[in-house]
Order: C-alpha cells, then sequence, then structure tokens
C-alpha cells in the first residue's frame, strides 16, 4: 500500500470532507452528492479510511460522524500544518517496503523530489552504517529524506552530526526529555540507542549531486524483542523507546517538529555557519570527555575524545598524540 501527499484522490476527499464536518453526520447520500461520486464508492472509501486507523461512527439514517485521527504517519496528515519552507511538503508513505533509503535512492537524481520523505510503517531491509541491518518494526518512525545541498563537499562528513542535533532539538521540544548525542550520529537516553542517521551521497566532479539521509527512531517499540535479535550483533549497547518515557505527542508531531529543527540546521550549513552546530551538538555530547575505543579501516585508535572537528572528525589523545578520525565503530570506556 502507498500513498502520497499530492494525488488528489477519492479517499482522500472522502476525508477531508469528513474531518471538515466533524461535528456533525453526513449521510452517504450527502458525500455522493457533494463529491460527486457514487454511494458505492463513498461506502468504499469509508471502509478503507478506518483500516487506516481513523475512527467513524456509523449511524443508520443519520450517516457518518469523524470521531478520531489516524495515528500512521500518513503523508496528507505530515504536510497538514507542517511548517517547513521545503521540507516534507512532499511525503510518501508505505505500510512495508525493503528500506526507505533505498526507494529514496531511486528518487533522488530528480531535482522535482528535493526536500521529498519517504515513510514506511514497517522495513523488511533497514539498514544501518556500514550495511548494518536495522530492526524496524511496526511503531518505529522509519523515513529517507532527498537532498540537493549547496553546501561544500567538505561539510558533507558533518552533515549526519548536525542531523543528529536536529533530532535532539525535536525531542527536547517535543517530549521534554534531552538525549545524549553519541559521536558520530546516534541518540542515547540512559545510554541505550534510541535514533540514528544514515547518509549516501551522490557526487560528482567534487560536487555534491544529491544526499539522501535515513533516520530510524525507536517511537513506540518492543525494545526487548529489538533487543534479541540485536544483542550478539557488533557494537551493539542497548535499545530505548520514546514510549517508555511516557509522552504524550504523537509520531506525526515529532516527525513534523523534526522537519522544521532539520530545516534550520540545513540552512545553517548551506551559509557555512557549522560553528554553532559542533558547539550545540558538544554541549550534548555523551562521547566527548570520555575513554573511547575505535575500530577503523587502520585499526583500532583508543584515548580520550577531545572534541570534533568542522569536518566532524573526531579528535582522540593518547600519550600526547592527537588522532583524528572521520568514520569508525566506538565503544564508550568504563574509566
Amino acid at each position: 500500500m502507498i500513498y502520497n501527499s499530492f494525488d488528489d484522490t477519492g479517499l482522500l476527499r472522502v476525508l477531508t470532507f469528513l474531518k471538515t464536518h466533524n461535528t456533525e453526520y453526513l449521510s452517504g447520500q450527502d458525500l455522493s452528492d457533494v463529491l460527486r461520486i457514487s454511494r458505492v464508492a463513498v461506502w468504499k472509501h469509508i471502509k478503507k479510511i478506518q483500516t487506516l486507523g481513523y475512527t467513524i461512527e456509523s449511524k443508520q439514517k443519520e450517516g457518518y460522524k469523524l470521531t478520531t485521527n489516524s495515528n500512521l504517519l500518513l503523508p496528507w496528515e505530515i504536510v497538514s500544518g507542517i511548517k517547513t519552507k521545503t521540507l516534507g511538503h512532499q511525503a510518501y508513505y508505505f505500510d512495508s517496503i525493503d528500506s526507505t533509503q533505498n526507494q529514496a535512492l531511486k528518487m533522488a537524481d530528480e531535482l522535482k523530489n528535493d526536500g521529498a520523505i519517504i515513510i514506511a510503517e514497517k522495513q523488511t531491509g533497514g539498514r544501518g552504517r556500514s550495511g548494518r541491518k536495522w530492526i524496524s518494526p511496526k511503531g518505529g518512525i522509519w523515513l529517507s529524506i532527498i537532498l540537493h545541498p549547496k553546501f561544500d563537499i567538505s561539510i558533507t562528513t558533518l552533515f549526519p552530526i548536525a542531523s543528529s542535533l536536529a533530532l535532539s532539538y525535536a525531542i527536547e521540544k517535543t517530549c521534554k526529555i534531552s538525549p545524549s548525542l553519541k559521536w558520530p550520529n546516534d541518540l542515547t537516553i540512559n545510554g541505550k540507542k534510541l535514533a540514528g542517521m544514515l547518509v549516501d551521497v551522490s557526487m560528482q566532479s567534487n560536487r555534491i549531486e544529491s544526499l539522501v539521509l535515513g533516520v530510524g527512531i525507536n517511537f513506540n517499540v518492543n525494545v526487548k524483542e529489538i533487543g534479541k535479535e540485536l544483542k550478539n550483533t557488533v557494537n551493539y549497547y542497548g535499545i530505548a523507546s520514546l514510549s517508555e518515557q511516557k509522552n504524550k505527542i504523537t509520531a506525526i508531531e515529532l516527525v513534523q517538529s523534526f522537519l522544521l529543527e532539520l530545516e534550520k540546521i540545513y540552512e545553517l550549513l548551506n551559509t557555512n555557519q557549522t560553528k554553532k552546530i559542533i558547539s550545540e551538538w558538544t554541549k550534548r555530547s555523551s562521547t566527548i570527555g570520555k575513554k573511547v575505543e575505535i575500530d577503523t579501516v587502520n585499526g583500532k585508535i583508543k584515548g580520550d575524545a577531545i572534541k570534533i572537528d568542522e569536518y566532524g572528525r573526531l579528535l582522540i589523545k593518547n600519550k600526547g598524540k592527537i588522532s583524528k578520525v572521520i568514520v569508525g565503530d566506538i565503544v564508550h570506556l568504563e574509566k
């Protein structure tokens, strides 16, 4: 099942009419006459709308009334009330897909898809950094965002760090909790992973053609079940879910807030204003100041994490020597 935010479908017209008249019952004939579709089509759309998580009351001789909205990340729900300039104004929803990242990469070359988001209720082949499996069941927020950035190729490695900061802002504002940021692009609660980022970049002649940001958030997932699947994988350090924090926001509200915060961060990057991003990320970092060990392509590096530089590299000090690491699997060591 696939939906987008811009097709004027009969289903969406029925839903919109029910939303705008949700204080009264509307007969099937009224809906048929106003929307110029058959009574049978009205009935079919009502049934489909109900399967999408909306509650519609039905009374004989009175008609239909919408009483509760859906909590699914449906594209028209995200676009409705969104405050961004461009991000998220095109949205595509899949009830199941192998990977939102793979779908976004297929669409990324076309300029018309700039700012588009691809969302899935669940992923069957979700992936994290270095091609690792990302468990993506129903209840999480799994999305990818297509961008055509103006910033220099040198800033690309800072982008996932900046994006994790944007998500941190959104969670702080909507959920009233403050996750920690683990280098390079994880968000954690009480030392356990809450969310992660993945970036795929297409380049040509030292210029960024397109960039796809993949985001996975454990919004309302079964942490024990995911933990069982991941406990023996490399660099596993526990799973956290926002539902454990007893927050009362919807996934839609969090996604809308994240897109707004990401757009602000994106504008800073496009104008090369990186100092604030680095400063704010550092304030929230659980890595800086820790003894760490990083497994890199050139071997393991151990030492004290001092700071990140303008490219997002982690500076590690060991016996007076400074190593700059751009990518690797990190472990926070016990002091």
